[in-house]
């Protein structure tokens, strides 16, 4: 995270893995593949904030509910970390609107072909049952397709504004992404060897 000036305030840069909530009137940007960002807002406390999250697992059993999966959990621990951050702030829980942007299919990967979930098909259904749980509206959305988009939340209204990322940035974005895949593959098996005994 990273925070730059802005006009007469301030821009806030997340990267994957971090969220950031605030009072005052900042920006918050954040730079989507297949993640997803999720942006509340408390409308009467003036609070607001993002997270961007990559779901820890390509796939989920298909008939197992998205947020009591492996990877529903994941995405369960990066949204009550936002939320929390929040109402400590003075939002309340019952207040808080969502816009939620990304989980583009940027790493072009085949599972879609074998009618399986991509990575952003994943994210993309688990913030939508995640707030329909939680009974937080999502007011808007861009979710899904095959691009990267550029995400700007505005703390002054609230407002979100969002642009498609051009060809180059997106094979930036996707590398990344493949590397992010490749370390996250390492760790898990790394912590399959790894066998410690706690007395």
């Amino acid at each position: 995270m990273k925070a730059v000036p802005f006009k007469t305030t301030r821009r806030i840069i997340i990267d994957p893995g971090e969220y950031y909530a605030s009072r005052h009137p900042e920006v918050i940007s954040t730079l989507l593949g297949s993640c997803v960002a999720a942006c509340l807002f408390d409308p009467v406390k003036r609070v607001f904030g993002m997270n961007h999250f990559l779901l820890a697992y390509r796939h989920h059993a298909n008939n197992l509910p998205i947020i009591e999966s492996d990877e529903g959990r994941y995405g369960i621990y990066a949204m009550e970390l936002l939320i929390n951050d929040m109402m400590k702030l003075g939002a309340t829980r019952q207040n808080l609107k969502a816009k939620c942007f990304g989980g583009g299919n940027v790493l072009r990967l085949r599972e879609d072909k074998q009618n399986q979930a991509t990575v952003g098909d994943v994210n993309v259904e688990f913030i939508k049952a995640f707030l329909s749980n939680e009974k937080i509206p999502i007011l808007s959305s861009c979710l899904g397709g095959t691009h990267g988009r550029n995400v700007h939340f505005v703390g002054t209204d609230f407002s979100v504004f969002i642009k498609k990322i051009g060809e180059t940035q997106e094979r930036l974005l996707e590398n990344q992404e493949r590397s992010y895949w490749k370390k996250h593959i390492e760790d898990r098996e790394k912590a399959k060897t790894s066998s410690a005994e706690f007395w």
